[in-house]
């Protein structure tokens, strides 16, 4: 609309009207106030052959005159005026999205207020005296009774934590305070004095002469040999398989009581890169030796949580496709780390293919190496 002396007024009614060489005209008929006539807001769009053929939105103020004042002092009136008006057309959307927010807030807080009421009267000191309680009872029936009862009561105060968590949240807003980050070893470790930086020309002159420069540079194709301890058992075996499928172009072979010397040997004779040799411990693996050939490194890690596909999900171990899968590298900062994690890479293809989608991870982390296939 183009731009109107400013008048207070109140809300009133629309009523179109249809006038010569005009369209469909709404009018808006506004009561005036201090004893004032009506103010109609019209809106038209003119056919007249004057104009450049483009139609023009228009509005115009029509005052009726009020009882014992001219016209002329109506006008001076209506210049004195203040006028405001709030909301036409092109606020109300802007308007009706704020208040569908609102509305959506307010219908989330009450839910999570009403899952909150569900718990019940739940409090650490309701959960103290019944801990204190089941330590006393000597009846080991009745103790394991009350004892799930004092589960159940914890997992409710621990529910009833995170909802009035997500009602503070959703009632302040942005001025809500920040979540308490946990305390972890992660969170206070020391700044390490070996971390790898990126401009580091010392470690850039390790890279470029180390012992994995030939595969980084894709001079040859890593071959694996995977072996086991003397007199390996079930799950070792089947811990040496799980590799021989993870690890593209490797081979299991039993060991046959040769030594570790002795087989470095026949496996550069026979053109392997590196050698796996998996230790177990009470029938079950708990280390891993891998030797770069021909002139090293060697490293030993021990093993501990081994899981097979079948128990982490539904796939069975059959269904792993024969595609290279790609190497993640995770958290391997430090000059110890940088070699570790090539020496892993060195392990697989650098050419992965992506259609088989799939991944090896490794990361490191609390000094722990976390190796997963998927």
């Amino acid at each position: 609309f183009p731009i109107m002396p400013k008048v207070s007024m109140k809300a009133g009614m629309i009523q179109p009207k249809i006038g010569k060489n005009r369209k469909k005209k709404p009018q808006f008929v506004v009561e005036g106030e201090d004893g004032e006539g009506p103010i109609t807001f019209d809106t038209y769009n003119t056919d007249s052959d004057e104009d450049s053929g483009s139609s023009e939105s228009e509005m115009s103020v029509h005052g009726d005159e009020a009882p014992g004042k001219s016209s002329a002092e109506d006008s001076s009136d209506l210049d004195e005026k203040d006028v405001i008006i709030d909301r036409f057309s092109a606020g109300d959307s802007s308007d009706n999205d704020n208040k569908e927010e609102v509305k959506k807030v307010t219908t989330k807080s009450k839910n999570l207020i009403r899952k909150r009421a569900s718990l019940g009267d739940v409090d650490e000191a309701k959960v103290k005296k019944l801990q204190e309680r089941v330590s006393n009872i000597k009846n080991k029936i009745k103790r394991q009774e009350e004892y799930k009862k004092l589960k159940e009561e914890k997992k409710k105060l621990k529910r009833r934590r995170v909802l009035d968590r997500k009602i503070m949240e959703e009632e302040l807003g942005d001025k809500a305070p920040e979540k308490k980050k946990p305390r972890t070893i992660e969170t206070t470790r020391e700044e390490d004095l070996t971390t790898v930086k990126e401009d580091d020309i010392e470690v850039k002159l390790d890279i470029e002469t180390d012992e994995f420069k030939d595969y980084f540079g894709r001079t040859y194709e890593p071959k694996v040999l995977i072996t086991t301890a003397d007199n390996p058992h079930v799950r070792t075996l089947k811990f040496m398989r799980m590799l021989e499928d993870v690890i593209p172009n490797s081979v299991a072979r039993w060991r046959n009581r040769s030594s570790v010397k002795k087989m470095c040997k026949k496996a550069i004779a026979n053109g392997y890169t590196d050698v796996a040799i998996i230790n177990e411990d009470i029938r079950v693996p708990n280390g891993l030796l891998l030797c770069h050939l021909p002139s090293g490194p060697t490293a030993y890690f021990r093993v501990s949580n081994v899981k097979m596909p079948k128990h982490l999900a539904k796939r069975s171990q059959n269904e792993i496709t024969s595609h290279r899968p790609e190497v993640i590298l995770n958290n391997f900062t430090t000059r110890l780390g940088h070699g570790v994690s090539r020496m892993l890479a060195a392990l697989f293809h650098y050419d992965p293919q992506f259609r088989g989608r799939r991944a090896v991870t490794f990361h490191n982390q609390r000094d722990y190496i976390f190796f997963r296939h998927h």
